[in-house]
């Protein structure tokens, strides 16, 4: 990997560890993904990876609530992330399910499974063994309070919830019959869920730059973030020099 910039002035090195945080339907993939590509960065989108172990647990049918038949499950999840050109693609037993797990069934399920212990410690480990590197753009819902804390920047990104639910509502593979409503409704619940839940809340670290994108297409948002991304840096620098 060549050096990245974030214009012809600051060259993003060393490399930096960035999250990106934020309910359903912000825009947090695609922003994301703009975001790692002008930096020359990985992409690693681990709402996907509690998709497929919520995937997992649906096809096969186990109880999740059985700690011990859960944690049995984990041990032999088979999950591999390959970034591609047109994305991120996972494979769970060397099928690619990517498109499989972007329905809202699947988005209900993760968002239960998440609040699970043993999937989050399970997770936790591979996602900070992914950013042990840095050079990352990682977008989640905990990614700046739980599973890096010491990223170099942070970000939360939010929008007006009608907006998120017809984002997410465009995203959803034809054929689905799934209706703008249900899409609404079920990410109602999710929101409670994932803000409400004792195990890592969905909720903006502390030094996070928050950034609403209601009104705001991805390209701008990720100017703002480029923006952000210079001024640490000069700051950076001047403490260096200080």
């Amino acid at each position: 990997m060549g050096a990245a910039f974030v214009d012809n002035a600051h060259p993003v090195t060393p490399p930096l560890l960035i999250t990106i945080d934020g309910p359903a339907g912000a825009g947090k993939t695609t922003v994301s993904r703009l975001l790692a590509e002008k930096l020359e960065y990985r992409y690693l989108d681990t709402g996907a990876l509690y998709r497929s172990v919520a995937y997992s647990i649906l096809i096969t049918g186990i109880d999740y609530e059985d700690a011990e038949a859960l944690t049995a499950h984990l041990k032999e999840f088979d999950l591999t992330a390959r970034t591609e050109k047109d994305g991120f693609r996972l494979l769970w037993k060397d099928r690619d399910i990517t498109d499989q797990i972007r329905t809202p069934e699947i988005s209900m399920m993760a968002s239960i499974v998440s609040a699970k212990p043993a999937v989050r410690a399970f997770l936790l480990d591979m996602q900070r063994e992914m950013g042990k590197d840095k050079a990352l753009v990682c977008e989640g819902r905990d990614m700046g309070t739980v599973i890096f804390p010491e990223a170099d920047i942070k970000f939360f990104l939010d929008a007006d919830p009608h907006v998120r639910a017809g984002r997410r509502y465009k995203e959803m593979p034809p054929k689905t019959g799934v209706t703008l409503e249900d899409i609404s409704r079920d990410m109602l619940q999710r929101d409670q869920n994932d803000s409400r839940r004792a195990l890592s809340p969905l909720k903006p670290a502390d030094d996070a730059i928050r950034i609403d994108c209601t009104h705001i297409d991805p390209q701008a948002v990720v100017r703002q973030m480029l923006g952000c991304i210079v001024i640490m840096l000069k700051a950076r620098n001047q403490m260096a020099d200080g």
